[in-house]
């Protein structure tokens, strides 16, 4: 029981000190793709370290929301991605990753964030909440029409299930799951407001959305915020293998080298996804933000079409 507990704990700590680093290994392999030195990868752990020994500085007209929502935000999104298989599946907390939880915790965090954003009255801070709420209405349904193409396909919205079941042999290659995942990583690229839905490198008024949101934190609670934001990005590859790469999660009770390997080809997985991210933004534009809801609607019509062809030829 220890044991168990021990690993689980090391999968949560895992999750919170690699997110930075994916965040500053995404940057700077954009850099390198762009012909320029970038920042050192160990960067994000700087500027969050920084924000950390700063003073939060509050507007007068600020509720008790806008300080709390911020550890509302990053404990929300800490536990959906320690929920989330890396390296090992049947984990002690395993019968609570069910994808379904999963989307819940991320709506949450994203309904506070837009109330603490509308919580001090300003505009940027309305524009950025309208046009994240905009985004959730398309990405939610996207989301858990996926949920639903995944649990028709493996009987289960558990995450440990699905992995154990797409791991096997008896999947093969389906239309529906191909559909599913493109669906989950247009919807993953909006969530993270990443190219060509949002620029996290630019603080534009006119098209930025979720650093309008934050404009007006500082100190803590905006390193609350920021490490959220990597938490997510994480979250969301992390996703992705555990369902569509779920190779090297180590079965439970495995042993102390079964989770080593696990652990250094999840590192591995992350730094693929990190790198395809960069590629794929380097090679598109962003788009306008009245294009986004298009973008979104491809994503929902391809999860929407997965899970009717998947029903539909079970019912045959």
């Amino acid at each position: 029981m220890i044991a168990d507990l021990l690993i689980q704990g090391v999968q949560m700590a895992l999750v919170l000190l690699l997110a930075p680093l994916l965040t500053g290994f995404t940057r700077k392999a954009k850099a390198r793709l762009l012909m320029r030195r970038g920042p050192p990868l160990l960067q994000p752990y700087r500027d969050l370290w920084r924000l950390l020994r700063k003073e939060a500085v509050l507007a007068d007209n600020a509720s008790w929301l806008f300080r709390v929502i911020p550890y509302l935000v990053f404990a929300a999104t800490w536990v959906a991605a320690a929920l989330i298989p890396t390296f090992a599946t049947g984990l002690t907390f395993s019968w609570t990753a069910d994808l379904i939880a999963i989307v819940a915790l991320l709506g949450s965090a994203r309904f506070f964030l837009a109330l603490a954003a509308m919580d001090i009255g300003t505009s940027f801070g309305g524009i950025g909440a309208s046009r994240e709420m905009m985004i959730a209405t398309l990405a939610e349904p996207a989301m858990l029409l996926t949920v639903f193409t995944l649990a028709l396909v493996a009987g289960s919205t558990q995450l440990s299930t699905v992995a154990a079941f797409m791991s096997s042999g008896t999947v093969g290659l389906r239309v529906s799951l191909g559909m599913a995942m493109v669906a989950l990583i247009m919807v993953a690229i909006a969530e993270n407001a990443r190219i060509p839905v949002d620029n996290p490198a630019t603080h534009l008024e006119l098209t930025m959305v979720h650093e309008a949101m934050v404009l007006e934190y500082s100190g803590r609670h905006l390193a609350m915020i920021e490490l959220a934001a990597m938490l997510k990005l994480l979250l969301y590859m992390s996703l992705i293998a555990c369902v569509f790469t779920p190779w090297s999660l180590a079965p439970t009770g495995s042993g102390v080298r079964a989770y080593l390997a696990g652990g250094v080809l999840y590192v591995g997985k992350l730094a693929v996804g990190g790198f395809l991210l960069v590629l794929f933004e380097t090679s598109i534009a962003k788009m306008r933000v009245f294009r986004v809801p298009d973008f979104l609607g491809a994503a929902l019509m391809l999860s929407l079409l997965g899970a009717l062809l998947l029903f539909v030829s079970r019912s045959l």
